[in-house]
């Protein structure tokens, strides 16, 4: 059986849950109520000791003095999953890209764009891999599976939206009040 390490932490946008293989790789970030998330499993390790590094970065984010995570990871996809998962973690912070972008970087055809939005709605590192950075060709907020009020308060945080796009969606978060830093 493989151990699974986890931890929670708190964060502007609810309570993170944390995952970590044996070697304390990040294997998952997930938020309240995100599809597909994970949930704390019978056998897992409650410890926050592989998490530290993850942690502190995530603090430095959401205070704004975090642009790139440098956290050792190893979440479990197809290799077209990993493909995808890539090409985000390519996408500069405060900047967007659409899906049509992300299929464009790995030699993916028009075709495949909805693939490519499966693959980025399967990406179980939220956050730190910042599939919160795609949007819709028409530079509307779709879906995010961390729920649009945090991508739109993320890419907020980044400063990667316009004003109009940003009071068409920000709303306080379930159980965490105000706005984040500008």
């Amino acid at each position: 059986m493989t151990t699974v390490y986890w931890t929670g932490l708190d964060a502007p946008v609810g309570h993170l849950l944390l995952t970590a293989d044996a070697d304390g790789a990040l294997t998952s970030l997930s938020v309240p109520g995100q599809k597909g998330g994970q949930s704390v499993q019978d056998g897992w390790r409650h410890d926050a000791g592989p998490f530290r590094a993850a942690a502190d970065q995530l603090a430095a984010y959401f205070a704004g003095e975090l642009k790139e995570f440098r956290v050792p990871s190893s979440p479990r996809g197809t290799e077209f999953r990993q493909r995808v998962w890539a090409a985000l973690d390519e996408v500069p912070y405060g900047a967007t890209v659409t899906y049509g972008e992300i299929a464009a970087r790995i030699g993916a055809s028009r075709a495949a764009v909805r693939a490519v939005g499966g693959a980025i709605g399967a990406n179980p590192l939220l956050i730190v891999r910042p599939c919160h950075r795609v949007i819709g060709a028409d530079g509307s907020m779709t879906g995010y599976a961390g729920g649009v009020e945090r991508k739109v308060w993320l890419l907020t945080l980044e400063g990667g939206l316009t004003g109009s796009a940003r009071s068409g969606g920000l709303q306080h978060l379930p159980g965490r009040p105000g706005s984040p830093p500008r």
